[in-house]
């Protein structure tokens, strides 16, 4: 696991508003950040790359931008019967403890990719999470809220 704490924030990347019908979410302007900084990524490299060089990208922008994350977070699952660890989901990032962002670089984006991400949120203390499809023609972006 590797962990990154910003200094400052300051704010680049595109600006995507993030927004619902009463104009709040949680952690929105957090996200809104992440999701400009994936399309300057898209937008830098294209379709068509590993997703290594995507992620690798992603933490430059991220450290760049002084927003903290950690990569390749490590999360236990454990059995509600007896409280044996069963396994394990890692996370490709949690950004600032606040946010989970699974990066995919596929051509389509199955719905089996969404619904991991519910599994990642529902096992984890995290409520927000974003799916990120890089090898698609167009950044295919997904926000996801566990309530």
């Amino acid at each position: 696991m590797m962990k990154h704490t910003g200094l400052n924030r300051k704010i680049t990347g595109k600006s995507r508003k993030v927004r619902n019908k009463t104009g709040k979410l949680l952690h929105g302007d957090l996200t809104e950040r992440i999701i400009g900084l994936c399309y300057d990524v898209h937008n830098q490299y294209g379709s068509g790359q590993k997703e290594s060089i995507y992620q690798n990208a992603l933490s430059e922008k991220l450290l760049k931008d002084s927003i903290p994350f950690e990569k390749e977070v490590d999360i236990p699952i454990k059995s509600e019967d007896t409280g044996k660890r069963l396994g394990n989901h890692r996370l490709d990032f949690v950004i600032d403890n606040k946010v989970v962002i699974e990066t995919k670089a596929i051509k389509f984006t199955p719905i089996k990719l969404e619904q991991q991400l519910y599994s990642y949120l529902r096992n984890s203390p995290y409520k927000v999470g974003l799916m990120i499809n890089f090898g698609s023609l167009k950044l295919y972006v997904r926000r996801i809220i566990l309530t």
